[in-house]
């Protein structure tokens, strides 16, 4: 463990805080710590920033009721850079955004990001306009049993791949069955959140279970 001695602060007495996400893994906002700030996030387990602009410390969220939950803070390789992920309450940014960065500068014509969350609100957008011609938008106006019975479909071909050892063929029923899923989790409101809060519900028991038959 990292002490707050050893990382290295500017000649400001600032240290970089690249804040993000717990969840969703999107990177809210870069704002600076001092050691002060520093020891009052880890106190009170919410993120307190230096403003430079104001020249004072900064609990984000008490004027506005957007805090920041912190969930673990990392120092990069050379301890002048830290990694906080948190679990936001409200938009990170003053302008009312979830996250600081929203205006692109660059963007590449031959590579295209994904995400999961990304492609959960092209999800949502299918269902609530129903463009023709789209295939989500022929299992939303199915409805359920034609959405149930594609997962069906699917985790068959997944068992099926699997078995014969097929690498590439598992690789690709397992996007099938995670993309029909998906349908599944919009049809009935479910989303990522949802998921992975659950997950990490069960991580944080099978922890608890190994410390167990560890003593």
């Amino acid at each position: 463990m990292v002490t707050v001695d050893e990382l290295k602060f500017d000649d400001r007495g600032l240290i970089p805080a690249i804040v993000v996400d717990a969840w969703s893994k999107k990177v809210l906002t870069l704002a600076y710590m001092n050691k002060e700030s520093l020891r009052i996030s880890m106190e009170k387990q919410l993120t307190c920033f230096w403003s430079r602009s104001r020249q004072e410390l900064w609990l984000k969220g008490e004027t506005s009721g957007n805090y920041q939950h912190i969930v673990s803070v990392t120092a990069d390789c050379d301890r002048d850079a830290l990694l906080v992920m948190v679990e936001p309450d409200g938009p990170a940014c003053h302008k009312g955004t979830f996250s600081c960065f929203n205006d692109e500068v660059f963007l590449s014509d031959e590579r295209h990001e994904f995400s999961s969350d990304g492609l959960m609100d092209l999800l949502n957008g299918r269902k609530q306009q129903l463009p023709e011609g789209s295939y989500t938008t022929y299992l939303f106006q199915k409805g359920i049993d034609k959405i149930l019975k594609k997962v069906g479909e699917e985790t068959t071909e997944v068992i099926i791949a699997a078995k014969a050892e097929d690498k590439k063929e598992t690789i690709y029923e397992i996007a099938d069955l995670a993309y029909h899923v998906m349908v599944l989790m919009t049809e009935q409101g479910i989303t990522l959140e949802d998921v992975r809060r659950e997950l990490a519900s069960r991580h944080v028991i099978d922890h608890k279970v190994k410390q167990e038959k560890m003593t």
